[in-house]
């Protein structure tokens, strides 16, 4: 396999578009990883950047480059090491320090540098890291069950009574937000502004800018609120930890953990409850007992991850891997899809075990992947405990994903079930 040059289309040097060539096609053009048809099904795209070799070139956005693992063991390999050989510090993205990025790119405002622990090396991310890691070691994973299955009830009353929903609209998208924004003891109209923010985001708004600078100022005012008012919650926690954060750190802390908290998990929650109505195999097993919930869980972090595709990393110096030459300043993607996806796993080795990388892995991975999977399955549950004989309200056919590189999820997911009445648990959000 001839290694990767670095060309724009027209075959002009440029730091922003790496190109591959495979033997066999000869095929130069970097793959697009965004639009209709890869939100709608990603495995060609997948198929066809395998034939590439393990890194392939990509177009992330029209006009952004880079790379990106097409298998399990490529993607292993760069979380694995990092920091070693591949560091997260976007500020290391050449393309981005020359100006070639626009401002309002999608890319850029999932790209970018912020001031948290995802996006350092070394030091820096040890420190920020672990100012998440231990104010999220206090939670209460008993109360946080009784708080989601709260919330899931009170979401439910609002439309159980009527025998139809959108499971994502009232359902997926505002319960994770809802259960982070008790956690981080955020009033309710605030919580709506960060949620709201990130949500345009992570569909690759046009927006992008001016969502993040609602979403910082949002984040800023939570700070400062609970600097004024302390009490038992992650914002306070993390403001009283030993790293002693400024105010911009707390900004992008609150952000971290809080997108990586609500997004994802909307999606997931999307991803289950779709697989559960339209596979009778699913839905029949999980009733009867013969499948649990949280076996469902990661049979669908294996086959339909809620991040499609991320953690963007940075060769610390030009390297080689199986054949191909990877560059420094050039983003490579880790597909957590094609890892999961790939061909050269034994798909009879992936049922009942937890390898999916779909929690990533290495430095950077998950931070609290159980406590993820505590609001998952417990909405799972309270789905399946109040709403029997669930059953799709249009075709399969006529359901879109949410568009954008990175998240995998529906738009909507509308439903018909026998009108049920209101759950004594139900409370409100606080």
């Amino acid at each position: 396999m001839t290694t990767p040059h670095i060309l724009e289309p027209h075959g002009r040097a440029s730091v922003g578009c790496p190109r591959g060539r495979h033997a066999a096609s000869g095929d130069l053009r970097p793959i697009p990883i965004y639009g209709t048809e890869f939100s709608r099904d990603p495995r060609p795209t997948f198929a066809q950047a395998r034939l590439m070799g393990p890194i392939a070139p990509v177009e992330i956005y029209p006009g952004v480059y880079g790379y990106m693992t097409t298998g399990y063991r490529s993607a292993l390999f760069l979380l694995r090491n990092t920091p070693t050989l591949f560091a997260k510090d976007p500020r290391n993205w050449q393309a981005w320090r020359e100006g070639q990025i626009p401002a309002d790119s999608p890319a850029l405002m999932m790209m970018m540098y912020r001031e948290n622990a995802l996006w350092m090396d070394g030091p820096p991310h040890t420190r920020l890291r672990g100012s998440i890691t231990d104010s999220l070691d206090l939670v209460d994973t008993h109360a946080l069950e009784r708080t989601v299955a709260r919330i899931a009830d009170n979401l439910i009353d609002n439309f159980a009574a009527r025998g139809y929903a959108d499971l994502v609209e009232d359902l997926a998208r505002p319960l994770p937000m809802q259960v982070l924004m008790e956690m981080f003891g955020c009033p309710q109209e605030l919580g709506w502004r960060i949620v709201g923010a990130l949500a345009m985001l992570f569909d690759a708004s046009q927006d992008s800018a001016k969502a993040n600078a609602e979403l910082e100022a949002a984040c800023l005012t939570l700070a400062r609120l609970r600097r004024r008012e302390p009490a038992a919650d992650m914002t306070s926690w993390l403001l009283n930890h030993r790293a002693q954060l400024t105010d911009q750190e707390m900004i992008q802390q609150i952000l971290l953990v809080v997108g990586a908290g609500t997004e994802p998990s909307t999606n997931l929650i999307g991803n289950i409850l779709m697989r559960m109505i339209t596979d009778g195999r699913l839905a029949g097993n999980v009733y009867n007992g013969v499948q649990s919930i949280s076996e469902v869980l990661d049979e669908t972090l294996w086959d339909d991850p809620p991040m499609r595709t991320y953690s963007p990393l940075y060769p610390c110096r030009p390297m080689a891997y199986e054949g191909i030459t990877l560059h420094p300043g050039i983003p490579i993607l880790v597909s957590f899809g094609a890892a999961n996806s790939d061909p050269d796993l034994l798909l009879g080795r992936r049922a009942g075990n937890r390898a999916h990388l779909a929690f990533s892995a290495g430095a950077h991975g998950c931070p609290a992947p159980d406590l993820a999977r505590v609001l998952v399955e417990t909405a799972i549950e309270r789905v399946l405990d109040r709403l029997p004989d669930l059953t799709l309200a249009c075709r399969p056919d006529e359901l879109t994903r949410r568009p954008g590189t990175f998240h995998s999820g529906w738009n909507a997911l509308p439903v018909r079930f026998p009108p049920t009445l209101s759950s004594p648990m139900s409370g409100g959000f606080r």
